[in-house]
């Protein structure tokens, strides 16, 4: 189970890298068609950017954020309950942060910044998993 929230727990660091990926290649996308004549209207069709972005933050990283909450009472890593629960509750955050951001668009900072609170607390997180063990355990 310790393999499990280690995985886990870098499958949430490394979604955040897809999320800052899938969101500059929302808006070069978006720029793009802006430049060849497109116009942003009430009619502006989302491309695969921005909805790799939603499916990644709405549905697959607060996913691994709850499997790791549930794995970490079973994982027996130091600290590994406080951890998921401070990766899960900064998921929570930073879906709170997306929505909110909408009405308040300054708030979208923060909803950048809390992105790498996510990755950092998730990669802690896979780091305590491996505290404890030796080297011989960690090379074999």
């Amino acid at each position: 189970m310790r393999q499990v929230y280690r995985l886990l727990a870098n499958l949430i660091a490394l979604g955040v890298v897809v999320q800052v990926a899938s969101i500059a290649l929302a808006w070069f996308i978006t720029l793009h068609d802006l430049d060849e004549g497109l116009v942003l209207d009430e009619n502006f069709d989302y491309n695969v950017g921005h909805v790799a972005h939603a499916i990644g933050g709405l549905m697959v990283i607060p996913l691994l954020a709850l499997l790791l909450m549930v794995v970490s009472f079973f994982a027996k890593v130091d600290g590994g309950v406080k951890w998921a629960a401070l990766v899960l509750l900064a998921v929570v955050v930073q879906i709170l942060l997306a929505f909110v951001s909408f009405g308040l668009p300054w708030l979208g900072a923060l909803h950048g910044i809390n992105a790498l609170v996510v990755a950092g607390l998730a990669s802690m997180a896979a780091r305590r998993s491996l505290k404890g063990r030796t080297r011989e355990s960690v090379a074999a």
